[in-house]
């Protein structure tokens, strides 16, 4: 989930909006669908909205946020602003937790500046790869409901699923400085889960690509594992491989084993990351313990990446693939669109 920050001044522009309505007495909805009309996803919540309405509707008249009182913070002094000023500026999606520890202040002293002496807020943001046409969404809704037929119409489809992930780790510690030079060390980890958990896992040799004769070894261990770990899925060749569509993935020596093979392959939309396990599930699992950690060795990575890979329970793969299905139900409920960050419930 990307993230971006806006100004307060991109919020007094829509309270005079809000001020303006209510002296021509438009309704508050009416007021709310030409803010979000006009402004789009950086329109104010309905919340915010309802509630500045009703204060110009009892008089108020200024669009600024009044001061406020409370304790004096002593990390909020004037280089701090600057230097926090200036990485926002730099950099618009890095963290709260990345600041404080930078400028070696609390979380909540970084909090106070950002909002309450910048005029800030971070807010969510759809994750956008790029902008989809028609046909694109269209492929989008298609898949998510021809998965959601599966499921319906097959109780054991999801515990037959195993999708795949390639996640790279680098050797580099948290930057510091905005010249800092970066190691090139990197390690390529990939990862076969189901719904029970890890089934392969290997780290790609060291200047090695994932090319297609690369990934079709990959395939044949991947296999070997599934005989051995799911033996229940070997024995009637039930298993099915869900992967991107990188071009190694997508190569024809690559296909024609699988086929020969006579293996399941499930539809992976282009440009979905909201709609991989691998990206909105596994990626994040193992780069939070690890994150802002300073390897010494590739061996080093890859003992502490295998480690956290293995901590995670079963319980989580299980919840991964319910939060998978709920997905493509969002996913058209959106009509194809990227949903991340859409305030709408899709339970129903």
């Amino acid at each position: 989930l990307a993230c971006r920050f806006f100004t307060m001044g991109d919020y007094v522009e829509q309270r005079i909006c809000l001020k303006f309505c209510v002296a021509n007495e438009f309704s508050c909805a009416n007021a709310l669908k030409m803010l979000q009309k006009a402004f789009g996803d950086n329109a104010l919540s309905k919340t915010r909205a309802y509630q500045w309405y009703r204060d110009f509707k009892d008089g108020r008249e200024v669009v600024e946020d009044l001061p406020r009182s409370g304790r004096p913070s002593t990390a909020s002094t004037e280089d701090n602003v600057d230097k926090i000023k200036e990485r926002v500026l730099e950099n618009r999606r890095t963290s709260l937790r990345e600041i404080a520890h930078d400028l070696k202040i609390s979380h909540e002293s970084a909090r106070m500046i950002l909002i309450d002496i910048l005029g800030m807020r971070k807010v969510a943001a759809r994750l956008v790869p790029k902008e989809l046409n028609f046909l694109q969404k269209r492929h989008r809704e298609q898949v998510a409901s021809d998965m959601l037929d599966r499921c319906n119409s097959d109780s054991t489809f999801m515990e037959r699923i195993i999708t795949a992930s390639e996640w790279v780790k680098k050797n580099e510690p948290k930057p510091k400085k905005p010249r800092q030079s970066r190691s090139k060390m990197k390690v390529m980890l990939i990862v076969f889960f189901d719904i029970r958990g890890v089934v392969h896992y290997e780290f790609v040799p060291e200047g090695q690509t994932v090319n297609k004769e690369y990934y079709l070894g990959v395939l044949k261990r991947l296999r070997e594992r599934i005989r051995k770990k799911r033996p229940n899925l070997w024995a009637n060749n039930s298993w099915i491989l869900h992967d991107d569509n990188a071009p190694s993935h997508r190569a024809t020596i690559v296909t024609h084993f699988l086929a020969k093979n006579s293996t399941n392959v499930l539809q992976q939309p282009p440009y979905s990351p909201d709609l991989a396990p691998c990206d909105f599930f596994l990626f994040p699992k193992l780069k939070l313990p690890l994150r802002g950690t300073r390897f010494e060795s590739i061996e080093a990575i890859k003992q502490n990446s295998a480690r956290e890979l293995k901590s995670i329970p079963e319980s989580a793969y299980k919840k991964c693939f319910d939060d998978w299905k709920c997905r493509w139900h969002r996913c058209i409920g959106a009509n194809g669109a990227y949903f991340e960050g859409d305030p709408i419930n899709f339970d129903d």
